[in-house]
């Protein structure tokens, strides 16, 4: 008793005076935007909006704005978290699935957890993007495909489950390639596996999280130091296995049900030639229709990461989920039909997983559209009256929104990048697609104004090469095809997009940025936007106009979300300051955040 007693009052001390100890529950994270003072969720509220009501940082005093503080990991590598505050304490995960809590106030270092990986091999990189906090839990997502849960008070593990039985599976090996391949001389980066690095969502008592790297190319380091990645090579018929969604018990960690990336039977589709937006495809589909047979159980293994964390809408018990692209990445040969439900935006129960309905923006996907940044909750007005509708920032340089009932297209946006070649084939002699593998959009989340309609959007131009190769057979080697993607030759930016969700996706503004924009967005009721790019800079916009009101040169690439919140009164910006070692960007160990002086 003595002991309990003095462990108790050890970890008060820890705690600071702000902290509330009273914990998140379901009532509270329903009414998560309407919280001023925390940053609850991924992004920030169930609809996944990333809007802050906080306005005492506002376009009027944010040239102002000083760095209140710094903490620094002792973890320098890609660094893509949005961090989850709570009651003045911040809980952060680190590259590698580390976790800290915070004080929110000082950046004093309160508890730290450190993960031992089940396995040294990743198939997606170090990094984690973000923790979930509830029911006295901080809930993380692994690299090894574990959820774990975390007291909150403490950082101790509270347990520990695999995702998956079959950590290891299968890995693409560059001795498939032919003998005089310039291939064989790359650095592999990463491999098929299976992971984890989507932050969970929480709701209901459930924790919702999916596995990556299914859909996974043989990534190819480049030739020169701190350049970004050299080439993904898909190779037809190397897959591993199909990726899911599933919810776990926040109090036990017994799985309650799975949605499966690619189902059991139709995942051939309909073999559309089109885009649901109208764009032609350019599919073989009578050799597709031909080949079917002798692909039966290609949809086993047919890839369907899950990248983001989902949108969830309360009043119709709906999830709302993206998909990644099928396996074999990029080459199409053994996998026929239209691959569902990949690249994919899917409405499940959020009871049972159940299928609600489907959206698949990319049939049949050749180039690494993944459904990749967060889905969000919208309503628009159409001919019928408003409809309640889910917003994606896609891959391929559109936004599109769709019905929240039924999954029917309602629009996409104008060009937010600049498009060439969209939907080629790629070829022998090679292809120069825009936007490619990259984006468009990536992972970045997106921030949506509530009070205006206006989505503000962060995006790239960087051009893919996407080459086919043929190497015959030999004595002691079969015939190998594979597809490979690497970066085209020309310049490269980012793009910075207020889009008018309620005029079918107008462009009010753009501004282009040096760099290319991956990382996030942050908008405020102080008509500000906050993003980062890879070279440090780390910028408030006017929300009205896009002009830069305000910028600091952050320790390294700032390709993480922002976040806002208050603390005594106090409000704070903070982002995640580590870079990303696959588009190059400068690598470090920092979270930092600003404020007005005082």
């Amino acid at each position: 008793m003595r002991h309990a007693l003095l462990a108790a009052l050890v970890l008060a001390c820890a705690l600071p005076a702000h902290a509330d100890t009273s914990p998140v529950d379901d009532a509270r994270l329903l009414r998560a935007d309407a919280d001023h003072a925390d940053w609850l969720t991924y992004g920030r509220d169930y609809a996944n909006r990333r809007f802050s009501p906080l306005a005492q940082i506002n376009r009027g005093n944010v040239g102002r704005l000083a760095p209140a503080w710094t903490f620094h990991s002792g973890v320098k590598a890609t660094f893509e978290a949005s961090p989850i505050v709570v009651d003045g304490v911040m809980y952060v995960s680190l590259p590698f699935d580390h976790v800290v809590a915070l004080d929110a106030a000082t950046g004093r270092e309160i508890w730290r957890y450190r993960h031992d990986r089940h396995t040294k091999r990743m198939c997606c990189g170090p990094a984690n993007r973000g923790v979930a906090v509830a029911y006295g839990k901080v809930f993380i997502g692994t690299v090894d495909a574990r959820l774990i849960a975390l007291d909150q008070r403490t950082g101790r593990p509270v347990w520990d489950i695999p995702l998956v039985d079959d950590l290891h599976g299968t890995t693409e090996h560059k001795d498939q390639l032919g003998a005089n391949d310039p291939l064989r001389q790359s650095t592999v980066a990463g491999s098929t596996g299976v992971g984890a690095n989507m932050a969970p969502l929480v709701y209901r008592g459930k924790v919702v999280i999916g596995i990556t790297g299914v859909g996974y190319g043989l990534h190819l380091d480049s030739d020169r130091p701190g350049a970004p990645l050299g080439a993904v090579v898909g190779i037809a018929g190397q897959s591993q296995r199909a990726g899911f969604y599933a919810a776990f018990d926040a109090e036990t960690g017994k799985r309650l049900w799975q949605f499966d990336s690619t189902p059991k039977s139709g995942w051939a589709g309909d073999f559309r030639a089109t885009t649901p937006g109208g764009e032609a495809l350019h599919r073989d589909l009578a050799n597709e229709r031909a080949n079917l047979n002798k692909y039966p159980d290609a949809a086993r293994e047919g890839g369907g990461s899950a990248w983001t964390t989902p949108a969830f809408d309360p009043d119709t018990n709906t999830l709302f989920v993206g998909i990644g692209n099928p396996s074999p990445q990029m080459d199409d040969e053994t996998r026929p039909g239209d691959n569902l439900y990949t690249v994919s935006l899917v409405a499940l129960d959020a009871d049972t997983g159940a299928l609600k309905w489907y959206c698949q923006f990319v049939p049949h996907d050749l180039w690494g559209y993944d459904v990749a940044s967060p889905p969000v909750l919208l309503d628009v007005p159409t001919r019928e009256g408003m409809v309640p509708a889910v917003g994606h920032a896609g891959k391929t340089g559109w936004w599109y929104v769709v019905d929240r009932r039924t999954g029917r297209l309602l629009y996409k946006s104008p060009d937010l990048v600049p498009h060439s070649n969209m939907f080629a084939r790629p070829t022998e002699q090679g292809v120069d697609i825009a936007p490619g593998g990259a984006g468009g959009v990536s992972w970045s989340p997106l921030a949506l104004d509530p009070r205006t309609g206006l989505a503000y959007i962060a995006a790239l131009h960087w051009p893919m090469r996407y080459t086919v190769t043929e190497i015959p057979a030999t004595d002691d080697k079969p015939a190998v095809r594979y597809t490979k993607l690497e970066p085209a030759g020309g310049p490269r930016w980012g793009v910075l997009s207020a889009v008018d969700t309620r005029a079918e996706g107008r462009i009010v503004w753009q501004v282009r940025t040096p760099e290319p924009l991956m990382g996030g967005v942050l908008a405020t009721a102080g008509n500000l936007i906050f993003t980062g790019e890879g070279d440090g800079s780390f910028r408030a916009y006017d929300a009205a106009s896009g002009k830069v009101l305000w910028t600091h040169r952050t320790e390294a690439g700032a390709n993480a979300p922002p976040v806002t919140y208050e603390v005594d009164g106090r409000q704070y910006v903070a982002v995640a300051a580590g870079g990303n070692q696959l588009f190059g960007f400068t690598r470090g160990d920092a979270i930092e955040v600003f404020a007005l002086p005082e």
